[in-house]
């Protein structure tokens, strides 16, 4: 690689207070991690994100954030509890357009159990995406119009091509696919699906957002770059082909982790 990618990172703002400097020196791809629980996003919320446009005063890089998930389904057939995911997809948008955001993380709503049921109930697959559409159907255009990407991360998908096929069915600037390499990993070490490259090569122009996190393959441990089996120099090679598209975000549960990760793959030659 001539230019390499210029890694960014996800975190809370009491890890950014520490990171400032890092991020900001060279404007890197931001993501940050306050506003996931219901708690926050049902409180007053707008302290948090006075405080967060404090610590980047100065950043001009591309912020986003890690939407709202727990317990949350954006296929549930439930029209009640349907409603409350539409409402917090919408709580986070509302945190987006407070920050200046454009991209918000939200889940993959494919399981494993999925992967091997679809074809096997008559019309389960277009159900899922009717599912999605509904749920999704007042969120879209508020991203559009306040300039927000969703991306659909991977969680327990088997299958690389179904949430691309899922992202590119709502033809919107408002929804692209995320991967993220350790539940790739995870999928393609326990339960048989293909290896990270190939979720990346699947994706192709719809990827627009990557959490970098290593593992083992059994489990989703968010290690350092470096500590797991994921075979590093596939993976950005299968990203040179989209450039700077992807926010190549490490997303890892030890904070600490994020610049030896860093230098990890710079020594390597793959980042900076």
């Amino acid at each position: 690689m001539t230019s390499l990618p210029l890694l960014g990172a996800a975190m809370p703002l009491d890890t950014l207070e520490t990171l400032r400097d890092w991020i900001i020196e060279d404007q890197r791809d931001l993501e940050l991690q306050d506003f996931i629980d219901a708690k926050v996003l049902n409180g007053d919320w707008r302290p948090i994100v006075d405080r967060a446009r404090g610590l980047l005063d100065g950043y001009t890089g591309r912020l986003g954030i890690h939407g709202p998930f727990w317990g949350l389904h954006l296929a549930n057939p439930d029209p009640d509890m349907r409603a409350i995911v539409t409402r917090r997809m919408e709580q986070g948008l509302a945190v987006c357009e407070a920050l200046g955001a454009t991209q918000m993380v939200i889940h993959s709503p494919y399981s494993t159990w999925d992967y091997n049921n679809l074809d096997n109930l008559p019309g389960a697959r277009e159900r899922i995406s009717e599912l999605v559409h509904t749920t999704l159907a007042p969120v879209i255009p508020r991203a559009e119009e306040i300039g927000v990407t969703m991306v659909l991360e991977n969680i327990e998908d088997k299958d690389p091509d179904a949430r691309r096929h899922l992202a590119e069915s709502f033809d919107s600037s408002a929804v692209a696919v995320s991967i993220d390499t350790g539940h790739a990993h995870y999928a393609h070490g326990s339960t048989g699906a293909a290896p990270v490259d190939y979720f990346i090569h699947r994706a192709g122009g719809s990827l627009h957002h990557l959490h970098l996190q290593d593992t083992d393959g059994y489990a989703d441990r968010h290690w350092a770059i470096g500590k797991g089996s994921i075979n590093w120099p596939s993976v950005f090679n299968a990203l040179v082909p989209l450039g700077d598209q992807p926010r190549l975000i490490l997303e890892l549960r030890d904070k600490a982790g994020i610049l030896p990760s860093v230098q990890y793959l710079r020594e390597l030659g793959l980042a900076r």
